[in-house]
C-alpha cells in the first residue's frame, strides 16, 4: 500500500513548489494566447506559484518583491510537448542499446534530458512510454520532490503492445533475452490488455499508451499494419476511463488510427498514414492529433550518417511526406492538434525546432503556439491550471529574444524560464 501511495504524496508535496516566492516579472511584451494579442509593457505578479495579476507596467514596485527584468523580452506561456521520451536513452540506431544500460544510469540520463527540456522553455511534457518499465514514473516523482530540475511530467509508465510489436525491443540478435522489466505492458488479447492497464496505473502512470500499429523505429514491424483490434483498444480505454484516465494511441496506419478513434482514444500519436476518413473521424470524435512532423528529416540525415538499419530508413521515407500532407489536411479540417515532437529520437532540448514545420505545413504562428499551450492543456484536461498566462493558473512563463508571431523560429531563442513561479537556471 505504501508504494501505491508514494507518487500521490510526492505530487501533493509540490503543490507549492520548492523555492516558490512572490515575484514580479517586468515584461516588454506578453502574448495573450487566448485572444492572440501581443500586450506591450506588462507587469506579471506571481504569488504562491500562480499568476496573481497582469497589469500595465507601473513605476512603483513593492520593495519586498523579487523582480525579474524581462522588459526587453517577449513573454509567452510555458511550452508543452505532448510526445517525449525523457527517461530513455536516445537517439541511437542499435536496438540493443536499452539492454546495455542499467536503472541507475538511466536515471542520470533522464535527469539530463529533463533539465535540457526545461531550459528549452518546455515546462510541461507528456512522457509517452519507456522501455525500462516505470523509469518515467520515477523521474516524474524525482522532479516533483525537487531532487532534479525538469518539466512537469505526465507519464505512461510503459507501452501496451503485442508480443513482438511496435512497443517491444526488436531487431536483436537471435537468442537475446529481454528482461521482464522491459516487457511490463505486453498483452495479446482483451483480458491481458485490461490486466496490464490496471497494473500500469497501479504503478503510478498518469495515462495509458497503446501501440495500435507497427512502428518506424521497431525492426520487424510495419507502420501501416494494425497490431490491436478495435475491441482490444476499447478494452484499454474502458479500463483507463474507469479510473479517470485516458489512452494515447500510437498509430501510423489509417486503419489503426480509425480503430483507435472509434474505440475512444483521446489522442493519436504520429498519424503518419491517415486518410480522409481517419481525419473526418478525428474531427467528429474530438480526438487530438499529436504529429511529430520534424522527426523525419532528423532520422534520414542522422540515420544515414550513423548507419541505422535500412529497414528503419525505408519506413521513415515511407511515412515522412505522407505524415506532413496528412497534417496539412488535419489543420484545414479543424482537427484538435496538440504539440508533440517525439524528443528522444532527436536530442532533448531541440523541442522547439518543430514549430517552423507546423507553420510550413498549414498553421499560422499563433495556431502553432496554441498547439503547445492551450491545446496541450486541453489534451491533458488541465486547461484550468495550464496553457496561458492567466490569473489563477500556474505561473509557467518563457522569455524570448524576439516576437514569435513575426518569426516562429524565435521560440528557439529562450532567454528565461519560470516554472510554477520558480525561475529556472539556464546554462
Amino acid at each position: 500500500m505504501r508504494d501505491r501511495l508514494l507518487p500521490a504524496l510526492l505530487l501533493a508535496a509540490v503543490a507549492l513548489p520548492a523555492g516558490a516566492q512572490d515575484l514580479l516579472i517586468r515584461a516588454g511584451h506578453v502574448l495573450d494566447v487566448d485572444t492572440g494579442r501581443m500586450l506591450a509593457g506588462r507587469d506579471i505578479l506571481v504569488r504562491d506559484g500562480r499568476v496573481a495579476s497582469i497589469a500595465a507596467s507601473a513605476d512603483a514596485v513593492d520593495p519586498g518583491l523579487r523582480v525579474l527584468d524581462w522588459s526587453a523580452l517577449t513573454v509567452v506561456p510555458g511550452l508543452m510537448d505532448m510526445h517525449t521520451h525523457l527517461a530513455d536513452e536516445g537517439p541511437y540506431g542499435d536496438p540493443a542499446t536499452p539492454l546495455r544500460s542499467n536503472a541507475a544510469r538511466d536515471a542520470f540520463i533522464g535527469a539530463r534530458n529533463a533539465r535540457a527540456t526545461l531550459q528549452a522553455g518546455f515546462t510541461t511534457v507528456r512522457d509517452v512510454g519507456v522501455y525500462r518499465g516505470f523509469a518515467d514514473v520515477q523521474l516524474r516523482d524525482a522532479i516533483n520532490a525537487g531532487l532534479v530540475p525538469g518539466p512537469r511530467m505526465f507519464v505512461a509508465g510503459t507501452y501496451v503492445t503485442v508480443t513482438g510489436g511496435g512497443g517491444e525491443i526488436t531487431g536483436l540478435p537471435a537468442g537475446t533475452e529481454v528482461p521482464a522489466i522491459f516487457r511490463r505492458g505486453v498483452a495479446d488479447n482483451e483480458a491481458e490488455v485490461r490486466r496490464r492497464v490496471n497494473e500500469i496505473l497501479d504503478a503510478g502512470a498518469d495515462f495509458i499508451k497503446v501501440i495500435a500499429t507497427g512502428a518506424v523505429l521497431a525492426d520487424g514491424t510495419e507502420p501501416g499494419q494494425s497490431e490491436y483490434t478495435e475491441a482490444e483498444i476499447r478494452a484499454a480505454v474502458e479500463e483507463a476511463g474507469r479510473r479517470g484516465r485516458f489512452v494515447a494511441a500510437h498509430a501510423h496506419g489509417a486503419e489503426g488510427i480509425k480503430r483507435a478513434v472509434r474505440a475512444g482514444a483521446r489522442s493519436i500519436e504520429h498519424g503518419s498514414l491517415m486518410d480522409d476518413e481517419a481525419i473526418a473521424l478525428m474531427k467528429q470524435h474530438g480526438t487530438f492529433l499529436v504529429a511529430d512532423i520534424y522527426n523525419g528529416d532528423y532520422i534520414d540525415s542522422v540515420g544515414r550518417r550513423d548507419g541505422w538499419s535500412a529497414e528503419i530508413l525505408r519506413k521513415n521515407l515511407d511515412t515522412t511526406d505522407a505524415q506532413r500532407e496528412g497534417f496539412r489536411k488535419a489543420v484545414a479540417a479543424g482537427v484538435n492538434i496538440a504539440y508533440g515532437t517525439d524528443s528522444g529520437v532527436y536530442p532533448h532540448g531541440d523541442n522547439a525546432r518543430q514549430f517552423a514545420y507546423m507553420v510550413r505545413y498549414g498553421m499560422t504562428p499563433l495556431q502553432a503556439i496554441r498547439a503547445a499551450t492551450l491545446e496541450s492543456a486541453r489534451l491533458l484536461r488541465k486547461e484550468n491550471e495550464l496553457g496561458s498566462i492567466t490569473p489563477g493558473k500556474l505561473a509557467d512563463l518563457v522569455a524570448l529574444a524576439c516576437d514569435p508571431l513575426a518569426d516562429i523560429a524565435c521560440l528557439q531563442q529562450v532567454r528565461g524560464v519560470v516554472k510554477a513561479g520558480v525561475p529556472v537556471a539556464l546554462d
